[in-house]
């Protein structure tokens, strides 16, 4: 009779001899791995990254061992007795294939000792010092005796504490090290992301927590316990918008400079912008280009009239699985379908909540409640595209029908001064018009910029039809959000008074803002963007801006088949 509580060994499970046309495995990936699966996974295979308050202070712990000094000679060329202090050293070792980068090795005659800084301080846990620590630095020392050194031990330096912890590399951290390697490189060929850790302290100061969506996707797969408020930390970047006919732009240092007639009217920390909107005639100097394309800051392009032209990146970003995955969805006539109807649908329900908010005669009579109802259903049961099409053309005209009743300012003589008739796109005919377009516009390029910095295709949609130079899925997922954002502006923007009808001008049947009245919405937009709401689904507050963003990772977790359907954001 075997033992009740005997354990089973672990069988080792070697990865094949690795490729020539695979790439060396970093020894901070292995780290990662033995961290958290899905961590590594995100990091190594799906090129996912963000900084957080850890990663930048690690940085600053490595600022002086990250500069080269000394050189590390083959063993056998080193004097007995000679003592080496090399610093900032790659090695790799094909054999393994692996690469490390080694902050200090110690050096004496044939034998060698790594040393790895850390930031904060010495924990106190069996061994010394956390797993993924250990098996990172021994990965350091494997490869330091493939290279002919004797390596029997490293060090692990605390830069807050200032202490030194001594690991040996004895056979139990050396097969650990290499069930680390060998099981990351088996998660990166099957091409499968692993599943999030659940209800893990690791989580919260993790940089990656709101890419990775650990809470929220194990919610919904489980429906139970609601997720903590991980995807939302405070945005400081926001973006500049330079409109003035014939301004440039220049990099003067850490900021950004605006001129205009030769004269500087403006500066913004370049690690304070999040984006780069230029509208009309203006003028971006190349080593700002440069500047922004390295640290992955767009550039949005608009006509002087506002029309969105399209925006500039740098390498854009290496998730192709997520890209993949878009494709083959979105070939899939019912797959498009029914992320489709799901949308609308969310459309057609914030359309109703924004009338019921802002109707600015008595309570919104029940008969149009029943009616959006009645298209809401009409939306759930489109048997295909061009019927879901036609339920949301009925929904839209019922809803433009009723807008000019949550407009409240009037004019001197009683009347609104600002009167709504019915929608008109090209050109807006009047200045509401123009202000929702002009805010579509905004709210086009807002969501063009979220998609492709998460990796998904904006000009590959689901409901909207691929046309050239037209961003289908930025289409498809601002639906639901054109009420709760562009309009909601609009709507404010004209109660409140910050649009008046002196700040439009009207050329030919076409109305636009003028400079200073794009000014003023701009900020109003901008302000929209930053309001807080509570999500209705997992409990916590974040701002419309973080939101996008949210919504956006929650279309790639669907894509990716982590969860089933994608929930749309329908307000309260």
């Amino acid at each position: 009779m075997p033992e009740e509580n005997a354990v089973q060994p672990e069988l080792p499970l070697p990865f094949p001899e690795l490729a020539a046309d695979l790439p060396l495995l970093p020894a901070r990936m292995v780290n990662e791995y033995q961290y958290c699966p899905r961590l590594a996974y995100l990091t190594w295979v799906q090129g996912e990254w963000a900084e957080s308050g850890d990663t930048v202070e690690g940085k600053h712990v490595h600022r002086r061992v990250d500069k080269p000094g000394g050189d590390l000679p083959p063993p056998g060329e080193a004097e007995d007795g000679e003592r080496i202090h090399a610093r900032s050293i790659t090695l790799s070792s094909n054999r393994l294939g692996l690469i490390a980068k080694l902050d200090l090795v110690e050096a004496d005659g044939g034998s060698a000792m790594p040393v790895d800084y850390k930031r904060g301080s010495r924990p106190h846990v069996a061994h010394g010092a956390y797993d993924p620590e250990r098996v990172q630095l021994c990965i350091q020392g494997l490869v330091l005796r493939e290279h002919g050194y004797a390596c029997e031990e490293g060090v692990l330096y605390y830069a807050e504490s200032r202490e030194r912890v001594r690991v040996a590399f004895d056979e139990e951290l050396a097969a650990l090290t290499l069930n680390a390697v060998n099981g990351l490189r088996l998660i990166a060929a099957g091409g499968h992301i692993p599943v999030p850790l659940e209800d893990s302290p690791k989580c919260p100061r993790c940089s990656l927590v709101a890419i990775c969506l650990p809470d929220e996707v194990n919610f919904f797969r489980r429906m139970e316990t609601p997720p903590r408020p991980l995807a939302v930390p405070r945005e400081e970047a926001l973006p500049l918008y330079v409109q003035a006919r014939g301004a440039k732009v220049t990099k003067d240092g850490e900021t950004l400079a605006v001129f205009v007639d030769d004269a500087k009217t403006a500066t913004a920390r370049i690690n304070e912008v999040s984006q780069l909107v230029l509208q009309g005639n203006v003028y971006l100097t190349q080593p700002a280009l440069a500047e922004l394309m390295s640290r992955e800051i767009p550039i949005t392009w608009l006509s002087y009239g506002g029309w969105f032209l399209g925006h500039t990146t740098g390498l854009g970003h290496k998730n192709v699985e997520i890209r993949t995955a878009q494709y083959q969805a979105s070939f899939d006539e019912g797959h498009c379908l029914r992320l489709a109807k799901g949308l609308i649908a969310a459309k057609i329900r914030n359309s109703r909540t924004l009338l019921r908010r802002n109707w600015k005669q008595g309570e919104l009579p029940e008969t149009l409640l029943d009616e959006f109802r009645w298209d809401t259903d009409q939306a759930e049961r489109a048997k295909n595209l061009a019927s879901l099409l036609g339920s949301e053309g009925n929904a839209a005209s019922r809803y433009f029908r009723h807008f000019r009743e949550m407009l409240s300012q009037e004019g001197a003589d009683g009347s609104l001064a600002f009167d709504f008739e019915k929608r008109n796109r090209r050109p807006p005919a009047d200045p509401v018009n123009a202000l929702l377009s002009y805010a579509y516009t905004l709210l086009v390029r807002t969501f063009t910029v979220a998609i492709s910095a998460v990796g998904l295709d904006p000009y590959r949609g689901f409901y909207h039809q691929p046309r050239y130079g037209r961003p289908a899925l930025a289409l498809d997922l601002m639906e639901p959000f054109r009420l709760l954002i562009a309009d909601s502006t609009v709507i404010s923007a004209i109660n409140n008074g910050e649009v008046r009808p002196t700040d439009f001008i009207s050329v030919a049947g076409s109305v636009n803002l003028t400079q200073d009245g794009r000014k003023r919405f701009i900020a109003a937009f901008e302000r929209r963007l930053s309001h807080e709401v509570t999500h209705p689904i997992f409990g916590y507050k974040v701002s419309y801006r973080r939101l996008i963003e949210l919504q956006a990772r929650l279309l790639a977790r669907h894509l990716l088949g982590e969860i089933e359907d994608y929930p749309n954001f329908v307000t309260r």
